[in-house]
């Protein structure tokens, strides 16, 4: 038996002798895989051979960021790694820790490296709550060495943590858990006689299990303590879990999103692809999304509204006026009604044709602006209204449109240093290629069908 398989063994071995307090423990928090025998999933980041699961059982350790969803494995990996060390192992909580702790810690880690050749590792839970300075008091610890640091968060580390920490670890990545997996950590719970409720004698189908871990969205914690709330249900025997004890457990699906954090970003971000890319199916279910998690309703309103004069533009110019209607009508209406012209404003604009001429447009003109002599405005163009302006030849040779047949006639309208320029470029979608063909009837040269 290699070095790693003891190491497993004394962490058990060492898990047992404190089973008696284990009991008062939460399930979720006593069924915390122990070893990689016992962890579930992940398998991209520590499965057999991976490079972070090599690091940890030959216990060469680099500083990291565990960075996913809650109830992935971060914290388990965290105690593992505490248990499969022959490092120092230090846990601070983001929360409630300062930069006093900090300094500590390594204080006493020099101490460790000095008179004992050992390495400290600090595990920093919640690390994007630590502000600027705070990160910063650790940079120097972890660049030399005095310090392997390992970060959990559920934010995403390249918006909340400081970029001279971020290069100085490794960013690692845990995905939810398949409802699959899920199951396969309740049906361990149920069956394990020393940690979890094999004790109790109590039977559950496997369409149960999966349902509860559907509706765990790929948090094992949730999955767990569902499981424990529902087994408190039946008696001291044990018995049969059923949909009707699952029901009167659950209420309503716990929703993964958090208004300020990467859920946020990611399912706003869905939504306004899905909404650009014409797929209303898509689009209704991210709107549902942020609806049940109680999303702003002027937030989602305004995305709609950008989405429509961004994505659709010209090629259907209603999609605006429906989307400002929808801004209107959730002011007005409020929740629940509110859903439905939000509703109707998605579909519409998801199903309108697409153009982004006019944003192109606007763009590409702010950057000459912005960014050159753009020359000034044509003398025949000016302002003629006041008294004097002809004498400086304001206006004077300005021809007046529907003056002419079909309202229009050629005369300079850009400034001389942008003759020639060209911004807006209709597309053939919509009622933007009608558009496209009245522009070419105009200016031929520079509107080709």
């Amino acid at each position: 038996m290699d070095d790693s398989m003891d190491l497993f063994a004394a962490a058990e071995a060492d898990s047992s002798a404190s089973g008696s307090m284990r009991r008062f423990e939460p399930l979720a928090q006593r069924m915390r895989p122990r070893n990689f025998r016992e962890f579930v999933g992940q398998q991209e980041v520590v499965g057999p051979g991976k490079y972070l699961r090599r690091m940890i059982e030959q216990d060469q350790i680099p500083s990291m960021i565990l960075f996913g969803p809650p109830g992935t494995g971060k914290t388990t990996l965290a105690q593992m790694i505490a248990n499969l060390t022959g490092s120092v192992f230090k846990k601070l909580n983001a929360v409630s820790a300062g930069i006093q702790d900090i300094r500590q810690i390594v204080k006493e880690a020099e101490e460790q490296r000095k008179f004992y050749q050992k390495r400290t590792i600090v595990f920093i839970d919640e690390i994007h709550r630590f502000n600027k300075s705070q990160q910063d008091v650790l940079l120097p610890y972890v660049e030399d060495g005095r310090l392997v640091l390992i970060g959990a968060t559920t934010e995403n580390p390249f918006f909340e943590v400081n970029h001279a920490l971020l290069s100085r670890v490794r960013i690692v990545r845990l995905g939810k858990l398949e409802d699959g997996q899920l199951a396969a950590v309740l049906r361990k719970a149920l069956e394990d006689g020393e940690r979890g409720l094999g004790n109790k004698k109590i039977q559950c189908s496997e369409e149960l299990l999966l349902g509860i871990a559907r509706m765990a969205g790929g948090d094992a914690r949730i999955a767990l303590n569902l499981l424990e709330e529902m087994a408190a249900m039946l008696p001291l025997q044990g018995g049969e879990l059923t949909e009707e004890i699952f029901r009167s457990i659950v209420g309503e699906r716990v929703q993964s999103y958090d208004k300020k954090g990467d859920n946020h970003y990611d399912t706003v971000s869905a939504f306004i692809k899905s909404m650009r890319g014409s797929d209303p199916d898509a689009a209704i279910h991210y709107l549902a999304r942020m609806l049940a998690a109680g999303e702003d309703l002027n937030f989602i309103a305004r995305r709609i509204a950008i989405c429509a004069a961004e994505d659709v533009g010209n090629a259907d110019p209603m999609a605006l006026v429906v989307a400002m209607s929808a801004v209107q009508a959730v002011q007005f209406l409020g929740m629940p009604e509110a859903r439905i012209p939000l509703a109707e404003a998605v579909t519409y604009v998801a199903s309108a044709p697409k153009s982004n001429a006019a944003y192109l447009a606007i763009d590409k003109a702010l950057a000459d602006v912005r960014g050159r002599d753009c020359g000034a405005v044509p003398a025949h163009l000016r302002d003629s209204h006041y008294k004097g302006a002809a004498k400086l030849g304001h206006g004077v040779d300005y021809v007046y449109p529907h003056d002419y047949p079909g309202h229009f006639t050629k005369q300079q309208y850009l400034p001389e240093k942008l003759e020639g320029v060209r911004y807006y470029n209709p597309t053939n979608n919509g009622k933007e290629g009608a558009i496209r063909d009245y522009l070419h009837q105009c200016w031929p040269n520079r509107y080709q069908k």
